[in-house]
């Protein structure tokens, strides 16, 4: 994993300090500094305000670009798998087979997509701490989320935005982000999965790579392609090593700024549990695919992002129990620590934090079991029951009382997912409840309140056959009908699944009651606490935690030392051909036939992937990578195995971010695809 030497050292620096190219930077703040001291490049601010809004957020989980004036966005096949597999049938396979829109008609509109882009951003961080002022704990947390709910309807009201105030460095900071929301997404190219994801999970989070992870949607409003001034246009040529790159994306969730009693937690507790429980459902899944190719082609994204989350939180975990990761966090903490108590007024105010985090996390593991495996069991129907009795529950409520994710500025978001045409499978949420009440059996046991209400005195095959047998939910108008129909249909409903919603909901709601009280309120004040404590300390002079919120990372084109040799910064389509004799053609190192059908069309030299050191994680996937022009050279779809600890820190020692080479991008289009149209859409070429 991380390199033992270059942590070693590493120990010894402050908890804050920014090393080399570490960094996820929001655009407010953005490392003018750095970058100038490194590189000699400082990005204006209209080269960061057109990076901004060609850059796009995609709800599936991942990123993306504007790549075209026409509202062509470029993300990864890995991140458009759910809409591939959502439009596919038994018969017409997107994700096996690929997809190519010949014309506009032929885009497919996607069921559930939905795209964001950042227009604005406005610190309210002194409005969302006069509403807390003069309070603590649970009326602290009341306050704050009701002044939070407020800030949003007012803005979305007056803009038609959507609206979303988010938290950064753990409370320090309060920032409203204002996007444009896009719903009528349309499926534009794809390549078939074996050249997406080729090599499988065995190369996934590993370099040398040889993928085509990517695919192309286009933007609609009333009908017709928006228009997209704000685009990255392709640039072939790429980056050469030791160039300045950036990217622009949204990086899910980091954990550098925890405490370490919160990374003790996570290290004992939840990752353990996580992973046991993932590796039950994933042993599931497997044999539900092993019924037949139809029961396959149904979970298919689910084994991939089950694969990925499996190797990811291994390698995260592995960080953790490393004893010189730990060194470093703990070093960090203490030096941090050691800077408040050396001033008396720091210590006075701001001093407490780290016992009430302490207090805050044994509170948690006491309830761990619960708060790890309560939950409405299934798929995709579970979850559907369970939001449309809150939906009508909290849609009566002022907006200030209600349930987090049920604001005012949340439900076209909600009801959005909520009424999707996507199709759902009865034999797999069958399936699926039944393995889900099985494993919450074999983890809560026979007299846990929540189990027995959710099994109604029944085995977990029969309880899911009378589920999925009795109810309407599969169908989207009933959903809406029971929206539509307010508390009273929902009371009436005889719809098994909304009644063991309605069931569960009571006790659902005092766990997170409890949750609230205990650990989310305490964690709230005291990371506000620390937030301003470390901008006491040492200025902001560094980057919050993750938050899927638009960041900008830098850094170089750059290879890596890896198992006693060096990884180079790129490969080429000569070594994809390599990889595939090497491992005599078989899956998952078979490329499609088209690759040899017309590899006499290939300039096999050409690049195909390449790594360099910027800081991305989870969420960044389909970020552009784009040079101190602002043109695009490079599609991010991954991180290689030494960059998986850095949930909790950042080595540029052997760190990478490993992306498409915008030459394999047209390459791809132009000779494998006969997509030579839409290469010339992304190079700006007229036709």
């Amino acid at each position: 994993m991380v390199a033992r030497r270059l942590i070693a050292l590493l120990i010894v620096l402050t908890a804050v300090s920014v090393l080399a190219d570490e960094g996820m930077w929001t655009f407010d703040n953005p490392p003018t500094h750095l970058l100038q001291e490194r590189y000699g490049f400082a990005p204006a601010p209209e080269w960061l305000d057109h990076v901004r809004l060609a850059s796009v957020r995609l709800n599936d989980g991942g990123s993306g670009s504007f790549v075209s004036p026409e509202g062509l966005v470029l993300t990864n096949f890995h991140v458009a798998h759910g809409q591939l597999q959502k439009l596919s049938t038994a018969k017409q396979d997107l994700v096996v087979n690929g997809f190519r829109a010949w014309s506009r008609v032929d885009e497919k509109k996607c069921p559930d997509l939905e795209i964001n882009v950042l227009a604005s951003y406005e610190d309210v961080t002194a409005r969302v701490f006069a509403a807390t002022e003069g309070l603590t704990g649970q009326e602290a947390l009341d306050a704050r989320q009701a002044a939070v709910a407020a800030i949003e309807k007012e803005d979305q009201d007056a803009t038609g935005l959507q609206s979303e105030v988010v938290t950064l460095y753990a409370g320090g900071e309060y920032w409203l982000y204002r996007y444009h929301r896009y719903t009528d997404v349309r499926l534009v190219f794809a390549p078939e999965e074996d050249a997406a994801y080729f090599g499988g999970d065995d190369d996934n989070f590993t370099f040398p790579r040889h993928d085509l992870d990517m695919a192309l949607f286009r933007v609609y409003e009333n009908d017709r392609p928006i228009e997209s001034p704000a685009h990255l246009v392709l640039n072939p040529a790429g980056a050469a090593d030791g160039d300045l790159v950036f990217i622009s994306g949204h990086p899910g969730s980091t954990d550098r700024l925890e405490t370490m009693a919160q990374l003790a937690t996570q290290r004992d507790h939840t990752y353990p549990r996580r992973e046991k429980r993932l590796a039950m459902i994933l042993d599931a899944v497997n044999s539900y695919a092993a019924r037949g190719p139809e029961q396959a082609r149904q979970v298919g994204g689910m084994l991939m992002g089950m694969n990925n989350g499996s190797k990811a939180g291994g390698g995260e975990w592995k960080g953790l129990l490393d004893e010189n990761v730990w060194a470093k966090k703990q070093s960090d903490e203490e030096d941090f620590r050691a800077r408040v108590a050396a001033d008396a007024d720091l210590q006075e105010r701001y001093g407490r934090a780290w016992e009430m985090i302490e207090q805050a996390e044994a509170a948690r593991v006491e309830r761990i079991e619960a708060l790890s495996f309560r939950t409405l069991p299934g798929f995709r129907i579970g979850r559907i029951a369970q939001t449309i009795v809150r939906l009508v529950a909290e849609s009566q409520k002022p907006d200030a009382e209600r349930l987090e994710g049920f604001h005012e500025a949340d439900l076209r978001r909600v009801q959005f997912r909520l009424f999707s045409p996507a199709p759902i499978y009865p034999e797999l949420e069958e399936f699926m409840i039944t393995r889900s009440l099985e494993v919450m059996s074999e983890e809560l046991g026979p007299d846990d309140e929540f189990l027995a209400l959710a099994l109604a005195g029944k085995s977990p095959a029969d309880r899911a056959a009378e589920l999925v047998g009795g109810t309407a939910l599969i169908d989207p108008e009933a959903r809406r009908a029971l929206v539509d129909g307010g508390p009273e249909a929902v009371a009436a409903s005889t719809d098994p699944l909304i009644m063991m919603a309605r069931d569960l909901d009571p006790i659902l709601r005092e766990q997170e009651k409890w949750t609230e009280e205990n650990v989310t309120s305490v964690l709230t004040e005291a990371g506000e606490l620390l937030g301003a404590a470390r901008f006491a300390v040492y200025g902001k002079t560094t980057y919050p935690d993750a938050t899927f919120t638009l960041r900008l990372s830098y850094g170089e084109v750059k290879g890596y030392p890896m198992n006693g040799t060096r990884a180079p910064s790129r490969t080429t389509f000569h070594g994809l051909f390599d990889r595939a004799l090497s491992f005599g053609n078989e899956p998952p190192f078979r490329p499609t036939q088209r690759f040899y059908d017309r590899m006499d069309r290939i300039d096999l030299a050409r690049p195909l992937n390449f790594v360099c050191t910027g800081d991305i994680i989870g969420g960044n996937s389909g970020s552009p990578v784009i040079d101190t022009e602002g043109r695009l050279v490079g599609l991010v779809f991954d991180g290689n195995i030494e960059s998986l600890v850095g949930r909790f820190v950042y080595d540029e020692t052997a760190n990478r971010t490993v992306s498409i080479h915008a030459a394999a991008i047209e390459t791809v289009l132009r000779d494998l695809y006969d997509a030579g149209a839409l290469a010339d859409e992304m190079m700006g070429v007229a036709r």
